[in-house]
C-alpha cells in the first residue's frame, strides 16, 4: 500500500520488510522517529517477530545487537552523528569480530548543524572502522538501499552503515510499504571463541579479512564482482552488482565537465541544472551519484572520468568525494591516462561548512559552466512572499519548564553565599540555560562531560565551587561515570540533576528512570538518588523547581557540603502535565520587569508601563509570582 512518510519513517519500514528483528538506539534529532515508527507498527501487530526498545546509550544499544547478529538475527541500530562516537568503541572491534545475522547502523548526519554540536560526517568515521557505508540522495533510493545494505551485511559478514542527513531524513514522500511484516528470527548463538572471543591473533587475521571483504564490496559498488568470488562468509550467494546506487548520466556530445553528487546534493543539483536549462543552454556534462562512497567504486569512477577534462564535486559535509577523485588521478596518471582537475570544497569550490542548498548549488553551476551572471532562484521571483523581515527567534526553554526554576535557584544560591562559582552544562533542553537573562551554562562539550569537566575546574580553580547540571535522561545515558569518578577522587563538585521524567528535547522518549518501555511493558524506575547513594554520594538534596525558596535552600546545602554532593530538581515536563491557573498582572505592577529579566520566561512580555502574561503560553507554574518583589502577579480567578 502507498503511504505519504517521512524519510525516517520510510526507512523504518524498509528495515522490518527487510527482516530486521532485534532493534535499539538511543534518541537523537534527527535520527528519532526510526525507533519511534517500529515501536507503533509493533504495538498495533503490524510488524511481528521484533524486538525495539530504546537503550541507555549508544554503545549499549550496539552490544544489545551484536550479541543477536552473532546469534542469526537481522538487526538494526540508530543514533545521530554523535552517537556513533560513544558506540565507536564497540564497532571498530566488531567489525574485526563479524556477524552472521545482517547489522545495520543508521546514523543520521546533521549538516547545518540543525540541532547538534558537531558537523561531523559519518562517511569519513566509515572509512576510519573500514565499514560499508550507503548514502542515499533521497527517500526511495534509501528504501532500496536499505535491503542491500541487510543483504551485503550477511553476505560478507560485516556491519554495514546507512548513513543519512537531515533533509532526507524529515523531508516526506509517497512510497510503497508492507500492510505487514516479519522479523527474521534468530538461528541461535555458536559457541565459537576462535571467532566470536576477539584476542591479538584473531584481530590480526581479522584485519586481512576485512581488506579482503571492502576491495570485494568495492567491486560490487561498480558492478563488477565476479562470480566464482568466494565471499568470506558461509553464503552461497554469489557478488551482487550494485552499482546503480552510483548512476552515470551522460547529458550532450563529447563531454568535457564532470559532476559529481553525494547525498541530498544530487537533489539539490539536479533541481538546479533543471531550471539553468531553461534559462540557458547548457554545455555537454556528464552527472554521476555515488551513493556508495566507502569503499569507493574506483572502477565505476575511473568509467566516469573517461574524456573529461575537469570533475566538480558537490557533497555534505567534508570533501571525502573529492579525496576520492583526486587519488584516483594520481592512479590514472600513473597509467597514462590524461589529466583531470578536481574541484570541491577542499578547493575552494562552495563553502567549507553547513548545508548545500539549490541555490548555491544553482550559482556554481553558473561558474562551472561559464555562463554569463544570472539570477539565483529565489521565492522573490514569485513574488513579495520573501520580502518581509521575520523576526528573530532565539530558542528558549518552554514557558513553565521546571528547568528554569532550577538554575534561577542556584544563581540565587550562589549570590546568597557570596561565592564564585561555574556552571557546567550539558546536552538537552537545558543548554538553553546559557541564553540570557538566566545565563547560567558556562560549559557544554558532550553528553555526560559536565559532571566530569567540573571535576577538572574543581581541581584547577579550588577556590571556586563547580556546579554541574545534567538531565535525568543523560545521567542514566552517560553520567553514572563521572559521578563514581568524583567520588572515587573525592572531588567538589555539585551534580544537579534536573529531572523532568522524560528525555524532553528528543521528543519525549522513555528512559530507565521512568520505567516505560517500547515493548509495552513496564519495568521497576531506576531511582536516581538509589544511584547516587550507590555510587557513594553522601550529600543528596531536592527541591520542586518551581517552588523557590525550596530549591535555593536545597542548592545552598549541596553546594556548602565539602565533597561530591546532589540536588534533585524534580518536576515533570511541561507537555507531561495539564496546565494550571495562568498567571495575571494586577494594578501593582509598577513596570520593574524583574520578572521578565530574571527569569526571561516567554509567556511574559511588557506592554510600555507594565508587565502582561500570554494566557496562551503560561500554564501556571507560579516562578514570576515567587520573583516579584512587589506581588503583583497573581493566580488568574
Amino acid at each position: 500500500m502507498k503511504k505519504l512518510l517521512m524519510g525516517n519513517e520510510a526507512f523504518a519500514c524498509a528495515a522490518l520488510e527487510a527482516g530486521a528483528s532485534v532493534i535499539a538506539g538511543y534518541p537523537g534529532t534527527p535520527s528519532s522517529e526510526v525507533i519511534e515508527t517500529v515501536a507503533k507498527r509493533v504495538a498495533d501487530g503490524s510488524a511481528t517477530g521484533v524486538h525495539v526498545e530504546w537503550s541507555t546509550n549508544e554503545k549499549a544499544a550496539l552490544e544489545v545487537l551484536a550479541g543477536a547478529a552473532y546469534s542469526g538475527a537481522r538487526t538494526l541500530f540508530t543514533c545521530k552523528q554523535v552517537g556513533l562516537n560513544v558506540a565507536s568503541d564497540s564497532l571498530m572491534s566488531l567489525n574485526y569480530v563479524g556477524v552472521e545475522g545482517g547489522c545495520v547502523l543508521y546514523v543520521a548526519d546533521d549538516p547545518g548543524p540543525i540541532s547538534s554540536q558537531t558537523e561531523q560526517d559519518t562517511r569519513r568515521f566509515a572509512s576510519f572502522a573500514k565499514v560499508p557505508v550507503f548514502d542515499p540522495c533521497n527517500i526511495e533510493q534509501g528504501m532500496d538501499m536499505m535491503g542491500e545494505a541487510f543483504a551485503l551485511s550477511e553476505r560478507y559478514q560485516m556491519p554495514v552503515i546507512f548513513r543519512s542527513t537531515t533533509r532526507v531524513c524529515h523531508s516526506s514522500t509517497f512510497v510503497e510499504v508492507a500492510p505487514s511484516t516479519q522479523g527474521v528470527q534468530a538461528k541461535g548463538f555458536t559457541k565459537d571463541d576462535s571467532r566470536f572471543v576477539i584476542f591479538p591473533r584473531r584481530s590480526y587475521r581479522a584485519h586481512l579479512d576485512i581488506d579482503q571483504r571492502l576491495r570485494r564490496t568495492a567491486a560490487e559498488f561498480s558492478g563488477v564482482g565476479q562470480r566464482g568470488q568466494s565471499p568470506l562468509s558461509q553464503s552461497d550467494e554469489e557478488p551482487a552488482d550494485l552499482s546503480r546506487f552510483n548512476p552515470i548520466e551522460t547529458v550532450g556530445e563529447a563531454p568535457r565537465l564532470g559532476i559529481v553528487c553525494g547525498g541530498v546534493s544530487t537533489a539539490y543539483v539536479r533541481e538546479a541544472l533543471s531550471i539553468l536549462a531553461q534559462r540557458a543552454e547548457l554545455p555537454a556534462y556528464r552527472f554521476m551519484q555515488v551513493g556508495t562512497p566507502y569503499p569507493f567504486p574506483e572502477q565505476r569512477a575511473h568509467e566516469f572520468c573517461e574524456g573529461l577534462d575537469r570533475i566538480v564535486v558537490f557533497e555534505e559535509l567534508d570533501h571525502v568525494l573529492e579525496d576520492e577523485f583526486v587519488k584516483l588521478q594520481g592512479v590514472r596518471a600513473m597509467a597514462g591516462f590524461p589529466a583531470v582537475r578536481v574541484v570541491g570544497r577542499n578547493s575552494g569550490f562552495g563553502q567549507v561548512a553547513g548545508e548545500n542548498t539549490v541555490e548555491s548549488s544553482y550559482q556554481l553551476l553558473v561558474e562551472c559552466f561559464g555562463l554569463e551572471a544570472d539570477v539565483p532562484p529565489t521565492l522573490t521571483d514569485e513574488g513579495d512572499a520573501a520580502s518581509c523581515e521575520l523576526p528573530v527567534r532565539p530558542p528558549v526553554l518552554c514557558a513553565g519548564c521546571p528547568h528554569r526554576g532550577a538554575f534561577y535557584a542556584c544563581k540565587q544560591a550562589v549570590r546568597k553565599m557570596r561565592v564564585k562559582a561555574t556552571f557546567s552544562g550539558d546536552i538537552g533542553c537545558y543548554t538553553l540555560g546559557n541564553a540570557k537573562p538566566l545565563d547560567a551554562v558556562d560549559t557544554c562539550l558532550c553528553m555526560g562531560a559536565g559532571i566530569t569537566m567540573a571535576q577538572g575546574l574543581s581541581v584547577a580553580n579550588p577556590q571556586v565551587k563547580q556546579l554541574a547540571f545534567v538531565g535525568d535522561s543523560t545521567f542514566f545515558a552517560s553520567g553514572m561515570t563521572g559521578v563514581a569518578n568524583a567520588v572515587y577522587n573525592n572531588h567538589d563538585i555539585t551534580v544537579c540533576v534536573l529531572d523532568n521524567r522524560i528525555t524532553a528535547m528528543t521528543g519525549g522518549q522513555p528512559h530507565p528512570g521512568t520505567g516505560n518501555t517500547l515493548m509495552g511493558t513496564a519495568s521497576e524506575p531506576l531511582v536516581i538518588e538509589d544511584v547516587l547513594r550507590a555510587l557513594g554520594v553522601k550529600c543528596i538534596t531536592f527541591a520542586n523547581p518551581h517552588h523557590l525558596d525550596e530549591s535555593i535552600a536545597a542548592a545552598r546545602q549541596a553546594i556548602e557540603y565539602e565533597g561530591p554532593s546532589a540536588v534533585i530538581f524534580r518536576a515533570p515536563c511541561v507537555n507531561l502535565i495539564k496546565p494550571a491557573a495562568p498567571a495575571a498582572i494586577t494594578d501593582a505592577c509598577i513596570g520593574c520587569k524583574r520578572c521578565i529579566t530574571q527569569i526571561g520566561c516567554p509567556a511574559i512580555g511588557f506592554d510600555g508601563e507594565r508587565a502582561v502574561v500570554a494566557r496562551s503560553l503560561c500554564n501556571g507554574c507560579g516562578l514570576c509570582m515567587q520573583v516579584c518583589p512587589f506581588d503583583a502577579i497573581v493566580k488568574e480567578g
